[in-house]
């Protein structure tokens, strides 16, 4: 997950830094100071106006080239992935066991009650943590006007403190549990209503730090606790074999539908308030929407994740309980693979 985020890091990064140029803000600056200069003396500037073709050139290139330079990194790490990982089988695990078509084996892990109680969690929660980050930069535009410089300052900063945040979750989850390291997630939720209160670069600054610590969380708790889920299946269902792939892959896919349902609130809210992609200037409404979008949202489906959370069954004990049943029968079949040998 350090290398997750750190990957974002760079990505954001580097997108940031090539369409920085045909961001909004800075034309919009570019006619304030024509309009200011043109009082008292003739300046002759081209202006790349929001929504003329000009523009509309410019962000086409600037977006392909970052979506090029993006692309690129993705195939040359895939290929690192393909050509670099190989997948072995576990000598010494149980191979009795019965492999499940994809149908039955996916309706039999939506049965378990541990992983139903994690998907529903972490979906409103991605959902919450998709819908911050998705409109911050908007907020950061639109809804706040002393941050408007400071966006791509206060996105790397969110990434910065999730990566360096990441170590200190690991030995927290590790020292008091992963029920209670999740609740730690919520500390982005007064923070955020700070930002939609008292939006400064202070303020902002301090929530990026925090909404970073709070995103670290959300990425690498899920991840931890889904491979307990997955040996508390195998301990109830010792038939069922091969049901790894399935686990991970419905996880990987819930989690991106609640990203992809959050991208579809916020695209539709604003829409629906009257949003101008080319305006300098936004509607109250609009400016509104934003601060629901960034405070208010977020935090209720955090909140409401958390309650979930609170009746996942899988807690410390049980955790070790079954880690130990799973070695003993490892450790059964180990022998008795030996003694045929």
């Amino acid at each position: 997950m350090t290398m997750e985020v750190l990957g974002t890091l760079v990505g954001a990064a580097l997108q940031g830094q090539i369409v920085a140029s045909a961001h909004t803000s800075l034309h919009c600056r570019a006619e304030m100071n024509v309009s200011m200069n043109a009082t008292y003396s003739p300046v002759n500037v081209t202006i790349l106006t929001p929504g003329s073709a000009d523009y509309k050139l410019l962000a086409r290139k600037v977006y392909m080239i970052a979506a090029g330079v993006i692309g690129s990194i993705y195939v040359i790490c895939t290929a690192v992935l393909s050509l670099g990982v190989k997948e072995r089988n576990d000598l010494f695990a149980k191979s009795s066991g019965k492999v499940l078509p994809f149908c039955s084996g996916f309706k039999k892990s939506m049965r378990h009650g541990p992983y139903i109680y994690l998907i529903a969690s972490f979906l409103l929660i991605s959902a919450a943590v998709q819908l911050l980050q998705s409109n911050f930069v908007l907020f950061c535009t639109h809804a706040a006007g002393d941050l408007r410089d400071h966006f791509q300052n206060l996105v790397l900063t969110i990434l910065i403190s999730a990566v360096l945040s990441i170590p200190f979750w690991q030995w927290f989850l590790q020292r008091f549990g992963k029920k209670t390291a999740a609740f730690g997630i919520s500390w982005m939720i007064p923070f955020a209503i700070l930002l939609v209160t008292l939006p400064n670069v202070i303020v902002g600054y301090t929530v990026a730090v925090s909404s970073g610590f709070s995103i670290a969380a959300s990425l690498l708790l899920p991840w931890s606790m889904l491979p307990d889920v997955v040996d508390n299946f195998q301990q109830m269902n010792p038939s069922a074999a091969g049901l790894e792939a399935i686990f991970y892959s419905s996880f990987v896919f819930f989690t991106k539908l609640s990203a992809g349902i959050s991208l579809g609130i916020s695209t539709l809210s604003l829409q629906f308030a009257g949003y101008s992609s080319g305006a300098c200037r936004q509607p109250y409404l609009v400016v509104l929407t934003l601060q629901i979008l960034i405070g208010a949202a977020p935090g209720i489906l955090i909140i409401l994740g958390l309650i979930i959370l609170i009746f996942y069954p899988i807690t410390e004990d049980t955790r070790r309980e079954t880690e130990l049943a799973l070695n003993n029968i490892r450790l059964q079949t180990r022998r008795s693979t030996l003694i045929v040998i």
